[in-house]
């Protein structure tokens, strides 16, 4: 039958960000189409079974699969590089790995590295830089439509202040770019992202012609850096001093937009805010990545007050971990270090709906909504002898999941399903 039944305490919220959880609930997924079929309480479902097999779990958590709003595939190997600050991290460590993404083997290999972790750490969706290459790209959807993941990727545009062999030119950065987005946009589950590496390594031609694929292509994603070091802010500065601010760039050349997800934003006056708000950007919030780099401690409540959308990724490589837990457990303590209380049941409404609100995919992926995607994962609430004990003192949800983000990695995801069917199992 092509009807699968799970069965366990469930979580996922609902759109108007109210968290729904079953204690003993139910998940019923279309095998065939990947779909979700419903999700309710275990006593008011059973009797609609029939004969259908029910996988049933001890001690485990259900939740829609993880989103990732930020990382880049290409650093894989450059995670966890010893002493630099953004910018001469990119140039000792990011950029000369980058190169080897010419061969496309090499990135093959690689992307299907990078996606075999992600799942292993219960992320099913997420937003990728790729490398300067198209090869890179291709090689990444390659992988990625293998496993059938819904995926979000984009060849880095870069035509300046990065070595030769990095750098592409203008013509040649649009022309492979509308390529990629012919052959993958839409293409089963990949999406495709306009990425200009950031405002420092692209010319003004260039971000013009960034500006040109997201008119020409509407319904694709554009994927940058903004404000994640003062350095850099500096440096935007000195090279378009005719611009107001490092987002005045962007919005000069038609980069902002609801599908424009800016990286950081550590470091943004109300002006900026105000902006992003006004045309419906986000921000993708790394916490990981600003506490390696000592980029600085990312606002959430000033965002909040400008009502500007803010998602979390990991930004592997200058993040640490690809675990969304991890992250959300250093996104608490930067937190905690600007007065801001970030309560556990926000934290797990961004990494799951919040995070597909913020890339327009909350249609699809991101709760358990009759016909959504049935990506989920299956969270094991005793994975170490420290969470299950801590677990056992638990006398709320909210205590449940917050001793989860901050104690929980990869050891916490027992089992990862794309499309209803099974990707990982540790």
């Amino acid at each position: 039958m092509a009807i699968k039944a799970f069965r366990s305490s469930i979580l996922h919220f609902t759109q108007d960000a109210q968290a729904e959880y079953f204690e003993d609930g139910i998940l019923l997924v279309d095998a065939e189409t990947g779909l979700i079929k419903t999700v309710g309480k275990a006593e008011d479902l059973m009797g609609q079974l029939g004969d259908v097999d029910i996988t049933q779990y001890e001690n485990k958590l259900i939740m829609p699969g993880f989103i990732d709003t930020h990382i880049h595939y290409p650093q894989v190997d450059v995670i966890a590089s010893y002493g630099e600050q953004l910018l001469d991290w990119l140039n000792n460590y990011t950029f000369p790995t980058e190169l080897q993404f010419k061969d496309p083997e090499f990135a093959r290999e690689t992307a299907s590295f990078f996606l075999d972790e992600l799942l292993k750490n219960g992320t099913t969706s997420a937003l990728v830089f790729g490398a300067v290459f198209k090869e890179s790209v291709d090689a990444f959807f390659e992988e990625s439509s293998k496993r059938n993941t819904r995926m979000i990727c984009g060849k880095v545009m870069m035509d300046r202040n990065a070595p030769d062999g990095l750098c592409d030119d203008v013509q040649s950065s649009f022309d492979d770019s509308q390529t990629l987005i012919d052959q993958w946009h839409g293409n089963g589950r990949q999406l495709y992202a306009v990425t200009p590496r950031f405002a420092i390594t692209s010319t003004g031609e260039q971000l013009e012609k960034a500006g040109e694929l997201l008119k020409n292509n509407p319904t694709v994603y554009m994927q940058t850096h903004l404000s994640e070091n003062k350095a850099e802010i500096a440096f935007v500065k000195e090279l378009f001093p005719e611009r107001d601010s490092y987002l005045d760039v962007y919005d000069y050349y038609g980069l902002l937009g609801e599908r424009s997800v800016f990286a950081h934003g550590v470091h943004l006056d109300e002006v900026d805010y105000k902006r992003l708000s006004e045309t419906n950007s986000s921000i993708s919030f790394c916490p990981t990545s600003n506490l390696f780099l000592g980029s600085g401690l990312f606002d959430l409540q000033a965002s909040k007050d400008f009502n500007v959308t803010v998602s979390v990724a990991t930004d592997v490589g200058g993040g640490t971990s690809f675990s969304m837990l991890q992250t959300l457990n250093e996104a608490y303590k930067i937190c905690q270090l600007k007065d801001y209380k970030l309560d556990a049941l926000q934290a797990f409404y961004m990494m799951t709906l919040g995070n597909a609100k913020s890339l327009k995919l909350d249609d699809k992926i991101g709760n358990f909504e009759h016909q959504k995607e049935a990506d989920f994962v299956v969270v094991d609430l005793a994975c170490t002898a420290l969470m299950k004990r801590k677990q056992s003192k638990c006398k709320s949800l909210d205590e449940v999941l917050f001793s989860l983000m901050i104690l929980g990695d990869d050891r916490a995801i027992s089992e990862t399903y794309v499309a209803g069917k099974l990707a990982y199992k540790k």
